[in-house]
């Protein structure tokens, strides 16, 4: 650690990359919460990905001219390739052993770089590390994934995309695949990485030191209607380590389909007890529960509670009285 001229600390081991697309005045709030942490970074590469909107070239002109920021930034323009490209463009631009990931859209809390930078240099076979997040805009709640190791990952995205990482591995493992423009590329990165260092992990600190924007067409929403399709690209790249570890996969998408289960019946009796209306889905699932998958298993304790829910007697009596 080093003192900068403000007489705080700042991370000399630390650099950032944030990326930008035509992000306007968002990509001030990212930047002006690297200088605000506790220990900033050494230096911040912002990556303009072909923005094409005037007001938001010209915030990008502003920091640019502004010699009054507490860290050197430097801005880099690129013609659009996608986040993935933008990230690897910037990666290569840093020095430090450590680069932490931030979307032009997103910013952190004062204590993040010193809390997650300290958990790598604290832990060498950890190979990357971030935080819980708090999401604002359309969603206000705290999100905590869990970090681990390849097997873990197998089954679901356990980082944020905003993450410090060992610039080492990133190199090794090729950095991000410049192909994936539709999602998921932070969590196939991801897999890379562990994939590359087998007995390396990723750290979570367990507080919510991310802001994480939500809106209704972010990438991490619109990406979900092509999760199958960008997970078979996945399962086909990494299929070694699928095979490999096949059973903790499985199951870990399970205990999530249980999970999601659970939740969704609990919703139902509760809209039951209280004798509110169902959803056509809803109701569409009781006239015909799904076999296999714990489908039927929950509609039959539903059912249950028939004298209270809007369809006829007689086929939730039959229903009861079916095996599971």
């Amino acid at each position: 650690m080093e003192r900068n001229n403000d007489k705080h600390f700042y991370a000399k081991d630390v650099e950032a990359v944030v990326t930008s697309f035509n992000q306007g005045t968002m990509i001030l709030e990212a930047v002006d919460s690297l200088c605000r942490q506790t220990t900033p970074p050494a230096r911040i590469i912002i990556v303009d990905d072909g923005s094409t909107d005037e007001d938001s070239l010209k915030v990008l002109k502003r920091i640019e001219s502004d010699d009054d920021r507490s860290v050197e930034v430097t801005i880099v323009y690129q013609p659009n390739g996608g986040v993935s490209a933008a990230r690897n463009t910037g990666i290569r631009r840093t020095q430090a052993p450590m680069v932490l990931i931030l979307d032009g859209d997103d910013k952190l809390e004062p204590m993040y770089i010193e809390q997650v930078s300290q958990m790598l240099r604290d832990h060498p076979s950890m190979i990357a590390a971030s935080s819980w997040m708090h999401t604002f805009g359309v969603l206000d709640a705290i999100v905590c994934p869990s970090g681990g190791s390849l097997s873990a990952f197998l089954a679901r995205n356990c980082c944020p995309a905003t993450h410090i990482l060992r610039r080492a591995v990133w190199e090794q493992c090729g950095g991000y695949d410049e192909s994936m423009r539709s999602g998921f590329e932070d969590w196939e990165f991801f897999l890379s990485m562990l994939e590359t260092m087998p007995e390396g992990y990723i750290g979570i600190v367990e507080s919510p030191l991310i802001d994480y924007r939500t809106a209704p067409a972010s990438s991490n929403v619109t990406s979900m209607a092509k999760r199958l399709e960008l997970m078979r690209f996945m399962i086909e790249k990494h299929m070694t380590s699928y095979q490999n570890y096949v059973m903790d996969a499985i199951l870990g998408i399970e205990a999530s389909s249980v999970a999601r289960l659970y939740g969704w019946e609990s919703e139902m009796m509760h809209a039951i007890k209280a004798e509110q209306e169902l959803s056509q889905e809803s109701i569409a699932f009781m006239e015909h529960p799904t076999y296999g998958d714990g489908g039927m298993a929950a509609a039959v304790r539903i059912a249950s509670l028939y004298d209270r829910v809007p369809w006829k007697k007689d086929d939730l009596e039959q229903m009861s009285n079916t095996e599971i």
